[in-house]
C-alpha cells in the first residue's frame, strides 16, 4: 500500500500518520456482499494451493462472518496472537509512512472494496486484497517478524536510494510468494491468494518460471505490476526468509549500485529451477493480448 510522489501531507480526513476510521457501520449491504461472493470463491480454490499459514491465519481472524470485517474485531485475535494491527488509510500512502507503519507492526489496510463487476482485476489494492490477502499471514510469529523487519529495512533503504530494490523483495515474497512444502509448491503471497485467476497460474500455468529464493537474486529482477508474473520466487520455510532479511543490507546495497538488473523472464545457471516457465502468457501479450 505505498506510493511514492506525494505531497507534503495526508489528504483532508486523514490524521498525520495518513490513518482513519474504518466507518465499518457505513458499508452497504452490497458491499458486504462483495466480499462475501469473493470470500466463497477463494474458499472453494485454495485447500490444497495456500500455505497453512495462511489457511490457519484465515480460521483464527474469522475473516468470512456476514461480509467486510470489522478492524476493532480481528485486532483483537491479531494483537493477541503476534502484537500487529490493522490500520484504515484513505489509499496508498507515502513510502515513509508505508515503512513506519510496518516498522511498529500496523498494517495499512484500503476501506474501499472494489464494485461487482470488477471482481477479477482491481487496479489499486481494495480491502479484500489488503485485508483477506495480508492479514492473515500476519497471524504467524515468523512472518509477523518478517514484516516488521521489512518495515525497519525500508526506512534505511529511502536514506540510502535503493528502495526500488527492496520493493522488490516485497513484491516477490509478501505479495507473489510461494512456499515449498513437502506436499508441493503452497501459494503464500496476498496477490496470489486474494485472485481467483492467479492462484490458479502460479501453480499451474506452464509460462512463468518458479525459481528458488535467492535474496540479491530477487533484489535484481524487475517485475510486473498489471498482469501474471513472468517469474515467481519459491522459500524453503517463513524462517528462511526472515533470517535473510535480518543481516546487515549495507553491502548488499553497494552491490546493487554496481549490478545491472536481471531480465525478468531469465533463467540463470546458478537458479534453482521448479519449473523453466514457456513464457507463452507474456509473449501473446497477456492481458492486453487481443
Amino acid at each position: 500500500m505505498s506510493a511514492d510522489g506525494f505531497g507534503s501531507g495526508p489528504p483532508p480526513g486523514a490524521r498525520a500518520d495518513w490513518t482513519i476510521d474504518q466507518n465499518w457501520e457505513a458499508y452497504s449491504q452490497a458491499e458486504h456482499d462483495v466480499w462475501i461472493t469473493l470470500y466463497e470463491r477463494q474458499a472453494r480454490l485454495l485447500p490444497g494451493r495456500a500455505a497453512d499459514p495462511f489457511l490457519k491465519g484465515l480460521e483464527a481472524l474469522d475473516l468470512h462472518r456476514a461480509g467486510i470485517p470489522d478492524f476493532a474485531r480481528i485486532n483483537e485475535e491479531l494483537r493477541r496472537l503476534t502484537g500487529w494491527t490493522v490500520v484504515a488509510v484513505p489509499g496508498l500512502v507515502p513510502d515513509d509512512v508505508f515503512f513506519d507503519h510496518l516498522a511498529n507492526r500496523r498494517f495499512p489496510a484500503g476501506q474501499f472494496i472494489r464494485k461487482p463487476d470488477e471482481l477479477d482485476y482491481l487496479q489499486e489494492p481494495d480491502i479484500f486484497h489488503d485485508v483477506y490477502g495480508h492479514v492473515p499471514m500476519l497471524t504467524d510469529p515468523t512472518f509477523a517478524d518478517y514484516m516488521q523487519a521489512y518495515g525497519e529495512g525500508g526506512r534505511r533503504a529511502l536514506g540510502l536510494g535503493r528502495l526500488h530494490n527492496l520493493a522488490r523483495l516485497y513484491w516477490y515474497t509478501v505479495e507473489f510468494g510461494l512456499l515449498e512444502t513437502q506436499q508441493g509448491l503452497r501459494i503464500y503471497g496476498a496477490g496470489i491468494v486474494s485472485s481467483f485467476a492467479e492462484s490458479v497460474f502460479a501453480l499451474d500455468d506452464p509460462s512463468p518460471n518458479r525459481l528458488g529464493f535467492d535474496l540479491e537474486r530477487v533484489m535484481r529482477t524487475p517485475y510486473r505490476i498489471d498482469d501474471f508474473q513472468q517469474v515467481y520466487f519459491v522459500i524453503p520455510s517463513l524462517q528462511s526468509l526472515l533470517d535473510a532479511t535480518l543481516q546487515d543490507f549495507g553491502p548488499i546495497y553497494s552491490r546493487m549500485a554496481a549490478a545491472t538488473d536481471i531480465p525478468i523472464e531469465a533463467v540463470l545457471p546458478q537458479d534453482r529451477v521448479f519449473t523453466r516457465g514457456t513464457q507463452a502468457y507474456a509473449q501473446k501479450g497477456g492481458r492486453n493480448a487481443a
